[in-house]
């Protein structure tokens, strides 16, 4: 189709509004959602830092804790996709604010009893939350407004996903690390003296304040949903149309490339920020609070990014800006690989920046033209957040064969580069689809 890709790449970008015209307090409680989902994901890369010295564990064990979280993403995405399809996106968003108070709870339980398998059990039982709020919010902003500023009007939703990720990190570092690190003669002292028990208990019990007190905000934020009204959209009516069928999705190569994609990039950014502080610390021997420093700083970057994104996408069309900061990326993520130490640190958070257009707009790249199938597509996108759970455990096991943690960070690597291929040469299909008037009609 050289005719149509011709017209796209001549195509100016849309000067329209990204904000939806009097939905204001109903955009603004489904974005504060971006804010509350992103509290635990952050949360988990102090919890591998703190399981590790609380349960003894390697990095590769420790890596688990994403995998569990992940895992749960992608078991519950499609049932929450199905089921939102019958009971509509505030039955989707209610269900998976309650699903993550009670995870959240379970952290109580999970460190009386002091068993790592229960902490990974509540973690699930979080993401399961999480899954069904990403099925439900990344499509539901994405079409309350106009389908061509789509991209930028999730970008904007998700740029105060960073903001949460900031504010998770925090609390970790200032309620969950004790900032006590013992040396192994002072493990064998404690050990002797028969305190060290006391000692492991102490570290996992720290974890249990923050979490009840996400639990309650979490819970009265769905009686908030509860309250409001919610407005008609229009991948809601299926039941008077077409009901939409997963081989349909086959025929959108566009959207099979988004999911791939997805898969690499979120393994990409999980890893990246599960072992920063890990990083930092091994190659610049730093405790692990001010460690922890470094993932903020990171985090600050991401949600600066989200900003710079959304207002570049009005005069650089998104598939493109996605594109260069992939290869962007991938030079840092080689300085980091080639030279750890203080240069490898900077050019591993920097690439926080430069990640953080990546996820959203690959999500409403992929949705483009796929009408009644919006939501079970979206639902598949939401599942390759499963790489989360595949990449961030084998950066471990590639840090406990090699003794380097700088090498673990080809995985992130590979994630760019697939991002980069995604953003030039995957999405050409959906972008044409968005340039024909009928069809966007039934998109976004």
């Amino acid at each position: 189709m050289p005719d149509t890709n011709a017209s796209i790449e001549t195509k100016t970008p849309n000067k329209e509004g990204i904000f939806p015209a009097g939905q204001m307090i109903l955009f603004i409680l489904i974005t504060a959602l971006f804010f509350l989902w992103a509290i635990p994901n952050n949360l988990n890369d102090v919890l591998i830092r703190q399981f590790m010295k609380s349960f003894e564990i390697s990095r590769f064990q420790a890596g688990l804790v994403q995998s569990a979280f992940y895992i749960g993403y992608f078991l519950f995405a499609m049932p929450a996709a199905l089921l939102m399809r019958r009971l509509g996106y505030k039955f989707g968003f209610i269900i998976g604010l309650l699903l993550y108070g009670i995870g959240t709870i379970l952290f109580w339980p999970a460190a009386l009893v002091g068993q790592y398998w229960f902490f990974l059990m509540a973690l699930f039982v979080i993401a399961s939350g999480l899954s069904f709020l990403e099925t439900a919010s990344n499509p539901f902003i994405a079409q309350m407004g106009s389908p061509e500023t789509s991209a930028q009007r999730l970008n904007f939703s998700q740029a105060f996903n960073p903001l949460g990720s900031i504010v998770g990190v925090f609390i970790g570092k200032i309620y969950i690390f004790s900032g006590i690190e013992l040396q192994s003669g002072q493990i064998a002292s404690m050990q002797a003296a028969g305190t060290y028990p006391a000692y492991l208990r102490f570290e996992t019990l720290r974890v249990v304040k923050p979490y009840l007190f996400l639990a309650a905000v979490v819970l009265v934020w769905a009686f908030f949903i509860l309250l409001k009204k919610f407005p008609a959209i229009q991948s809601e009516h299926e039941d008077s149309g077409d009901h939409g069928h997963f081989r349909d999705l086959l025929k959108h190569r566009h959207f099979l490339l988004a999911v791939l994609a997805q898969f690499m990039y979120v393994g990409a950014q999980v890893g990246t920020w599960s072992y920063l502080i890990q990083y930092v610390q091994d190659n610049t021997h730093l405790p692990e609070k001010p460690a922890a420093n470094y993932l903020i700083v990171s985090l600050v970057a991401f949600g600066i990014g989200r900003f710079v994104s959304t207002a570049l996408m009005r005069v650089v069309r998104p598939n493109r800006l996605m594109g260069a900061y992939a290869v962007i990326n991938v030079l840092l993520v080689t300085v980091g690989v080639l030279h750890p130490g203080w240069i490898g640190v900077w050019a591993m958070v920097l690439t926080s920046f430069f990640m953080s257009l990546m996820f959203p707009t690959i999500f409403a790249l992929g949705l483009k033209g796929l009408g009644p199938n919006t939501k079970i597509g979206g639902s598949l996108i939401v599942m390759a957040i499963v790489g989360g759970a595949a990449l961030t455990p084998l950066m471990g096991l590639i840090n406990d064969r090699t003794h380097s943690i700088a090498l673990a960070y080809l995985v992130p690597l590979a994630g760019y580069v697939s991002v980069a291929a995604y953003a030039f040469l995957g999405t050409t299909r959906g972008l044409a689809v968005e340039a024909a008037p009928s069809d966007a009609q039934v998109a976004l």
